[in-house]
């Protein structure tokens, strides 16, 4: 077996079927005679092939989870420093490569952080969860109370930050989301845009991210909120009342934008907000 320069394994490539080991003289023993079985002898070795990288990329991961046993069972408090690279090698059976791999794997996960000339840390014990599997099973009650949070503060900020192109484009969404819409979905996807207005007026790219990030499940959550009626046998009548685009409230917002008004813009943005939330 063949020794890389940082000390790894290299599994060896697999004869090809038929071949015996010390026979390559190509005499009558060998079997290969026809274009197919040529051809699935190839397609052997390259699957072999293949299967060798995986086992050699998945060494890393390998290397990963030892490391987040090792942390998970209290070996390393959360702060503190992990061994060197040159320690970690004999004891998890690895090339430094690996090791770095699955270091950076770990960081990734939130679990290591690297400080240059520091060395490595441990920040967690835990793997954190990606947003977007969060807002996945979140309820219509957590999302919008994730809304007030978000969109609260970004109404404050676009008073005090507004520029005129940005009343441009909040009067659009406004005008565009005061059309008559046939159907729930139409009215969840201008309503959404005219928030997204009022945010992005906030300049701040941070609140512009979060509310991009889970604006998907915000307008499922909507969808599903207001056509609430419908699964309660309410007839078109009463759910088109429901469906109602409360013009008022984000004409009020407006306003408190339009003269900078940003603990007005704040409190228009929280009870209008926390009205839907009612409506629960």
């Amino acid at each position: 077996m063949a020794q890389p320069h940082d000390g790894e394994p290299v599994l060896a490539t697999p004869r090809r079927g038929g071949e015996e080991e010390g026979n390559s003289s190509g005499s009558c023993e060998h079997r290969i005679t026809t274009p197919q079985t040529s051809r699935q002898v190839d397609k052997l070795t390259s699957y072999a092939g293949r299967m060798a990288q995986v086992t050699r990329v998945s060494l890393a991961d390998q290397a990963a989870e030892l490391l987040l046993e090792r942390i998970r069972s209290g070996e390393w408090e959360i702060g503190a420093k992990l061994p060197s690279e040159m320690t970690l090698v004999p004891e998890l059976g690895v090339g430094r490569s690996t090791v770095r791999e699955a270091i950076r794997q770990l960081a990734g996960r939130g679990i290591l952080t690297s400080r240059q000339g520091a060395g490595v840390f441990v920040t967690a014990f835990e793997a954190s969860e990606d947003l977007s599997d969060v807002l996945r099973r979140a309820d219509i009650a957590a999302v919008l109370e994730a809304r007030i949070a978000i969109e609260t503060e970004a109404a404050a900020l676009a008073a005090a930050r507004r520029t005129g192109a940005d009343l441009d484009d909040l009067r659009a969404a406004l005008a565009e989301r005061e059309r008559d819409f046939p159907d729930v979905v139409s009215l969840v996807a201008a309503d959404t845009a005219f928030h997204r207005a009022v945010i992005v007026a906030s300049h701040n790219p941070v609140l512009v991210e979060l509310f991009d990030s889970f604006a998907p499940r915000l307008r499922d959550a909507m969808v599903e909120m207001l056509e609430l009626p419908r699964a309660g046998g309410v007839g078109s009548a009463d759910r088109g009342h429901e469906i109602e685009p409360d013009n008022e409230a984000h004409e009020a917002l407006i306003k408190a934008i339009i003269e900078r008004d940003a603990q007005t813009a704040a409190r228009e943005s929280r009870s209008h907000l926390e009205e839907l939330k009612v409506r629960l």
